[in-house]
């Protein structure tokens, strides 16, 4: 078993959407989500959160330590009476526990280890805040939401037989470059147990994330650059939005919008605050 982490880090991930809706809105009809003062596209971090899910129980599946709490199904009461089970106390005892059912939780659960979770419910576990959290992802520039009508050559009911077909809706961004920006913070590791190899794992995540996550509705996603910064200490060697500023993204210069990555120039300044380690993982 590896260690728990013992230094800070920040990281800036590039990711882009090819004529696919990213993060629909169920508030607007599913359309892309957008920032209605800007019109920079927007993806939320429960959103990046679920896919770092999918893939960790796509890769770790049936692996001990590495269940994923919160996914499409879970019943999160059943979720926390594995861990009374395994004191061998009944869930309406008076006086559990919590410590040891939430070191429990955050042993067996990879997500809960990585991103923390409130855990108070009728079978109460206890709650812990994850060392790993991230920002909304926002575009590089304002987003065209486009509503695609599509075709289909057959029908539900037989009432719609003499149709012939029936019509359907797509939402998409034709292109978008997006930026999110992440935490992870050693103190609270040591809360959750977060490890050097779930750190490696969490890394991993965020380059295939997407490569396993493709639909029709989210049409080409891509992870373009993962740039980490790694402190020397557990808390840190200067302020966060510092070393995001060392990041910046650049439109070229085109007459038409952009409509892929090369349309961009990523600028990594080389002044790097003493203490701080640089490190392009993509």
């Amino acid at each position: 078993m590896s260690e728990i982490i013992k230094n800070r880090y920040e990281f800036v991930l590039l990711f882009d959407v090819e004529n696919g809706n990213p993060n629909g809105d169920p508030d607007m009809g599913n359309m892309p989500r957008v920032d209605p003062q800007t019109g920079n596209g927007i993806v939320t971090d429960v959103c990046l959160k679920r896919k770092i899910r999918d893939y960790v129980d796509l890769v770790k599946s049936g692996n001990a330590g590495y269940e994923i709490y919160v996914k499409s199904g879970a019943v999160l009461n059943d979720q926390h009476k594995k861990a009374y089970d395994y004191m061998e106390i009944k869930p309406d005892s008076k006086k559990p526990k919590d410590e040891e059912l939430t070191k429990f939780m955050c042993q067996n659960f990879f997500d809960i280890r990585a991103f923390g979770a409130v855990m108070t419910t009728e079978v109460n576990c206890g709650q812990v805040r994850g060392p790993v959290q991230f920002s909304f992802a926002r575009s590089i520039d304002r987003i065209f939401q486009q509503e695609i009508t599509v075709t289909r050559c057959a029908v539900t009911n037989e009432k719609d037989a003499e149709k012939g077909q029936t019509m359907g809706k797509k939402q998409i961004v034709p292109y978008g470059l997006y930026r999110a920006e992440g935490y992870i913070s050693a103190h609270l590791a040591k809360k959750t147990e977060f490890r050097e190899d779930d750190l490696e794992l969490l890394w991993d995540s965020l380059i295939n994330m997407f490569e396993h996550d493709h639909s029709a509705a989210r049409g080409k996603m891509s992870a373009r650059k993962l740039i980490v910064f790694k402190h020397k200490t557990e808390l840190g060697c200067c302020q966060s939005h510092i070393l995001f500023d060392k990041v910046k993204v650049e439109g070229l210069s085109h007459d038409l919008p952009s409509r892929s990555f090369s349309d961009y120039k990523v600028i990594i300044s080389d002044d790097i605050p003493n203490g701080v380690e640089l490190i392009e993982k993509l």
